[in-house]
This record gives C-alpha cells, sequence and structure tokens, in this order.
C-alpha cells in the first residue's frame, strides 16, 4: 500500500524569467510503484526521507538509495528507481529555467552524481512543505512563492550533503582562514597538504569557483565592509586584505565592484562610535531599538 498527494503547475511567460519556476510538488509514502525507465525535459529533485531503495543509471549500474538521500533526475538523462520492499518516504519537486545551468556550475545540482547522501533531510522536507502550502487553490502569488522556494530548495540540498560537515566544508574553512594573508594559491595549497589542482578540484566541488576567486570574493567583502565602517585610508585596507599594493588592489577592486574604493566609500559610509559587531546576530533574538523609557 502507498500513500502519494501531488499538485502540477504551468508558470507562464513571465514567470520563466524569474530563472526558475516550479512546475510540480508531491509528497509519497509506501511501496511505492517503480518509475521508469524514462526521461523527463525538466530537473527533478527526489528526497527520500526514510526507508530506501535503488537507482539505475542508463547504462544499467544499479545504486542503492538510503535515506536521508537527494536523487537527482536531470532533462534527457533515462532515470529508472524504486523503493526496496519496505518502501520509502519521499517528496519531490519539478523545476526547470535557466538558473538551472548556474546552480549546476556551482555544485547545487549535480547531473553526474544522481543518488547523493544528505546529512538530513528535515530542512529540505520544510521548503517542500511550503512548497505544497502554497499551491492551494486560488493563490495569486503561486507561481512566485514556488519559484523562491525551489531557489531555496537548491541551496538547503547543498548545505544537507553528507560530505559536507557541520561546519562547512573543510578546506573553505581553511582558506577562509587564511584569505588575508599575502599567500599564492600554490601556497595556500602546501599549507594544507594538498596540490595545486587537488585544491582547485577540491575548491571547485565545493564553492562552484577557482580558489582565486573564492578568496578574492572573500577578500573584498572584508575591505568593503573597512571602506564602509572605518576611516582607514584605502592603503590600509589594501594591507588588511593582503594587498601590498594600493594601486593594484584599488585596480581591482574597481574592475570588480565597479565603483573605486573612495567611492565605495562615499555611497556606502556607515561609520560608528566604537566600531560595528563581528558577531552574527541571532535569528530568534535580533537586536533592537529600544524606545524612550517611560
Amino acid at each position: 500500500m502507498y500513500h502519494t498527494w501531488m499538485r502540477y503547475f504551468t508558470p507562464g511567460p513571465v514567470h520563466h524569467r524569474l530563472g526558475l519556476v516550479c512546475l510540480g510538488v508531491g509528497l509519497q509514502h509506501g511501496r511505492l510503484p517503480t518509475v521508469g525507465p524514462r526521461t523527463l525535459d525538466h530537473h527533478v529533485a527526489v528526497v527520500v526521507t526514510a526507508g530506501s531503495g535503488w537507482y539505475r543509471t542508463a547504462d544499467g549500474r544499479r545504486t542503492r538509495v538510503t535515506a536521508p538521500a537527494v536523487i537527482w533526475l536531470t532533462p534527457s538523462v533515462p532515470h529508472h528507481y524504486g523503493p526496496g520492499p519496505g518502501g520509502w518516504d519521499e517528496c519531490f519537486v519539478d523545476f526547470t529555467g535557466p538558473a538551472t545551468a548556474i546552480y549546476t556550475e556551482l555544485g547545487c545540482i549535480e547531473p553526474d552524481r544522481p543518488v547523493v547522501p544528505l546529512s538530513d533531510a528535515a530542512g529540505a522536507r520544510a521548503v517542500v512543505g511550503r512548497i505544497a502550502r502554497a499551491a492551494r487553490r486560488g493563490n495569486p502569488l503561486l507561481e512566485i512563492e514556488t519559484a523562491a522556494a525551489v531557489h531555496e530548495l537548491l541551496v538547503t540540498l547543498r548545505r544537507a550533503r553528507a560530505d559536507t560537515g557541520a561546519g562547512g566544508d573543510p578546506v573553505l574553512t581553511a582558506l577562509a582562514r587564511d584569505a588575508f594573508r599575502p599567500l599564492t594559491v600554490a601556497e595556500h595549497a602546501a599549507r594544507h597538504g594538498m596540490t595545486p589542482a587537488e585544491l582547485r578540484t577540491a575548491v571547485r566541488r565545493a564553492a562552484g569557483c577557482s580558489p582565486k576567486d573564492y578568496l578574492l570574493g572573500i577578500r573584498l567583502g572584508r575591505a568593503k565592509e573597512l571602506l564602509a565602517t572605518t576611516g582607514l585610508p584605502v592603503a590600509a585596507v589594501a594591507r588588511r586584505v593582503g594587498y601590498e599594493d594600493p594601486a593594484y588592489f584599488s585596480r581591482l577592486f574597481t574592475r570588480r565592484v565597479g565603483l573605486a574604493p573612495v567611492r565605495f566609500r562615499e555611497q556606502q559610509g556607515r561609520v560608528v562610535p566604537g566600531g560595528w559587531s563581528d558577531r552574527v546576530p541571532d535569528a530568534e533574538h535580533p537586536p533592537t531599538v529600544l524606545g524612550p523609557s517611560t
């Protein structure tokens, strides 16, 4: 026996300009029928939250699926899968849009690894639940709400990958720790016992970019914070983020940000007495402005 609930949508052309659109959502459990062999013209994320089963690739290789896991179904790729004798619990989201190419490049969708173990499926299940609630008949924001949730689902599944620890990817954590030191990519690799090629592969898989671009993003982010919140000269900001040559830093900043450092400071400057806090606010208890005492 099994139970199935699903809804399908047909977003209009304007919604496709959001980059991602949701085409359908479903929640199922029990001894579900086998799916395929078949091919689709869009993406599907099948999140298995309990139980186990199998997935067979186009070349006949069979892979075991054990919850929690996500099965990536990608356009034009034949697939064939199903639960074992004991059944499983699953939820699925069908989606499409030009942004799928970028999410694939960034490692959030993995066509070459159709079965990905997860450390926890609760976050993904919660996002799918929001899509299901948005699917009520007559919802005027249906396409917008579900499209936004697909973006969130892809990020949530990437974060929940079993090969990513609770503290994040260890290679990225180590790079971030040393980001402001004037080190080359080869020197960063050596510090972590890796070859430059191994480091490039690890960072590309974890962050979807090269080590150089990953470090640059951290450096420029910190440079923006220093320009906006302090009165440090540009040369001092450059040194703080790992650049000994302020002229090179200014050219790099201008090329990547679109504004020279001094112009960025003019637009975003918010010097606060005592400095800005580096502490991340608690989402459950955010900082508030207290009114006058009575």
